[in-house]
């Protein structure tokens, strides 16, 4: 096995990445995405991914989290003593970065059905050993901050709406202490008052040394919390013919 090194200031970083999709329902053309996407994320700094809708961000976050397979280059993470290489990486590899090293906020809460707020919060916590009353505690406590209300703890987060699934969605993502927080659009659909909250959980974590990587649409946020910005254009390989 290939042994990498990064800089221990780092919890991040993507070196010379390129990705490239296949349109099956169009002869199996291929679309080259990104090409040549480096940037490091040092610990207790938010970079955040510039660009327009569609320039590749979404995409970057994905192969970071290892949803996504990249056909070129190396993603380091700073995992368990040791610098893992997410693009080449097992998948029982990635599964135990997920639970140890880097959590991750979308807009949107995919948990399972039935299963009371307050227990999809504090899952993280207990997949990771916490005693389960202790992660409920910390799970009420997070979901207070977010102005969820009690009498919601107990129901399934499907039936709340989506204002409400996002912040339970930022409540199970900030439940862990972990080096590296994924952040894609963790205030799209939040009112300015829960906005102030996020902000203030992100700074928290960023100021005990969390790096995190983000996509903001909301100026604001971006402004409030972003150390640095990448932007993906420049790594989006151009049209044939395209001017220079």
């Amino acid at each position: 096995m290939t042994s990498h090194t990064i800089d221990p200031d780092l919890v991040l970083s993507v070196q010379d990445v390129d990705k490239t999709f296949t349109l099956h329902l169009q002869d199996a053309q291929r679309l080259p995405v990104l090409r040549g996407l480096t940037f490091d994320v040092p610990r207790g700094t938010c970079v955040v991914l510039g660009g327009e809708s569609g320039s590749g961000k979404s995409t970057v976050m994905k192969m970071v989290f290892g949803s996504y397979g990249a056909d070129a280059g190396r993603i380091l993470l700073a995992h368990d003593g040791r610098v893992l290489d997410l693009a080449a990486a097992q998948p029982r590899e990635v599964l135990a970065a997920r639970r140890e090293t880097m959590g991750y906020v979308s807009q949107f809460l995919r948990a399972v059905p039935r299963v009371a707020a307050l227990d999809v919060v504090a899952e993280p916590l207990v997949e990771r050993g916490a005693d389960r009353d202790t992660a409920r505690e910390r799970a009420a406590e997070l979901l207070s901050r977010l102005s969820i209300p009690e009498r919601l703890w107990t129901l399934p987060p499907a039936t709340f709406s989506g204002g409400e699934q996002q912040r339970v969605n930022i409540a199970r993502g900030f439940i862990a202490e972990r080096p590296l927080l994924l952040l894609d659009e963790p205030t799209a659909s939040l009112d300015a008052r829960n906005r102030e909250v996020v902000i203030g959980l992100i700074r928290e974590r960023l100021a005990r040394g969390v790096g995190m990587l983000a996509i903001f649409h909301d100026a604001d946020v971006r402004d409030a919390v972003g150390d640095a910005v990448v932007d993906v254009r420049a790594f989006t390989p151009q049209p044939a013919g395209a001017a220079a």
